[in-house]
């Protein structure tokens, strides 16, 4: 087993665009040949698109890219760019008279932290897919749709820290699996092993974190004005060969990365949500890929707040660890 790069998986392409003003961005994962898709949607408050025709009962059987933004239910207009994309390049399910690309998404929300009228559109989605074509970096952080992300947010903004893009991707023999993810949660981000927060809430003044689940429970009736912006989205991507059931199980533990990195997830103030891409090349187990997946969206959570770096006035993981 070894890391590789998230977009050296084979037959996926990866694209990011963002704007600085606004304060958001988008990223988008292709896959040309259509790729099995599954999907599992556990936030309180999410904003999906073609969620539904995942399901095994639907017909489509084959998307042919993910799209994750900012810009709340407004970014759900980047998928019209990917979908203009596509066609001129005569891809998608075809209908006889035309080629309908099937272009799934999930959005966060960075409306208070930039210009709010700037917005994921059509164009950042297709100048994200012209990115695809040359993109061979790892970047993580400050990019895409972890542009705008932050966490630690179940008191405001004022208490809030730098969220980012991650990824992180793997290779076992001939099995490749990999996650990207945006890392914008109302709670906490932790490290696994020792439950330290290394990302969340916290005191500017007095530099220290202030512990989202401890500020919920001083409160056990219903909450004061909880800020109601956040969302995790990330998609799992492999080269195993599985059925639309199958990529909706390794979607569904996928999320216990979620539950083991954010404290708390999945609350009703998040609309987190995790794509899976199957690419269909090598023969694997479910139990398997998930059970991997689990763990690089796990890294990649991680590596996002690691890697992002502090952007109006939202302190990053390194500038408050050498306090």
């Amino acid at each position: 087993m070894h890391e590789i790069k998230f977009c050296d998986i084979a037959g996926i392409k990866l694209g990011h665009a963002e704007d600085k003003e606004g304060g958001t961005g988008c990223s988008v994962v292709i896959c040309e040949k259509g790729a099995t898709g599954g999907v599992d949607v556990r936030g309180g408050s999410p904003g999906t698109r073609e969620t539904d025709l995942l399901n095994p009962m639907e017909m489509v059987d084959k998307i042919h890219a993910v799209v994750l933004s900012g810009g709340s239910a407004f970014g759900l207009d980047a998928s019209s760019g990917v979908m203009e994309y596509l066609e001129n390049k005569d891809i998608g399910f075809d209908v006889t008279v035309a080629k309908v690309p099937i272009v799934c998404q999930a959005v966060l929300f960075d409306l208070a932290f930039g210009n709010p009228k700037i917005r994921p559109n059509k164009e950042m989605g297709l100048l994200a897919c012209k990115n695809s074509e040359s993109y061979t970096a790892d970047i993580n952080g400050n990019i895409g749709a972890g542009f705008g992300a932050t966490v630690g947010k179940f008191l405001g903004p004022s208490t809030a820290m730098k969220g980012g893009l991650g990824t992180y991707a793997i290779k076992v023999g001939n099995l490749e699996v990999g996650a990207i993810v945006a890392v914008n949660c109302l709670g906490d981000v932790v490290d696994p092993k020792n439950l330290d927060i290394i990302a969340g809430a916290y005191d500017r003044e007095n530099n220290k974190f202030l512990n989202t689940e401890d500020i919920i429970l001083s409160n056990l009736e219903k909450p004061n004005n909880p800020f109601k912006g956040n969302t995790t989205i990330g998609i799992i991507v492999t080269n195993a060969n599985f059925t639309k059931a199958e990529t909706n199980k390794v979607a569904s533990m996928a999320h216990n990365a979620y539950g083991r990195t954010m404290r708390p997830a999945h609350t009703m103030f998040d609309g987190d949500t995790i794509f899976t891409m199957s690419t269909n090349k090598v023969n694997s187990d479910v139990t398997t890929v998930g059970m991997i997946a689990t763990n690089v969206m796990e890294r990649a959570i991680l590596r996002g707040v690691k890697s992002a770096e502090s952007l109006l006035d939202f302190p990053s993981f390194y500038q408050v660890k050498n306090i």
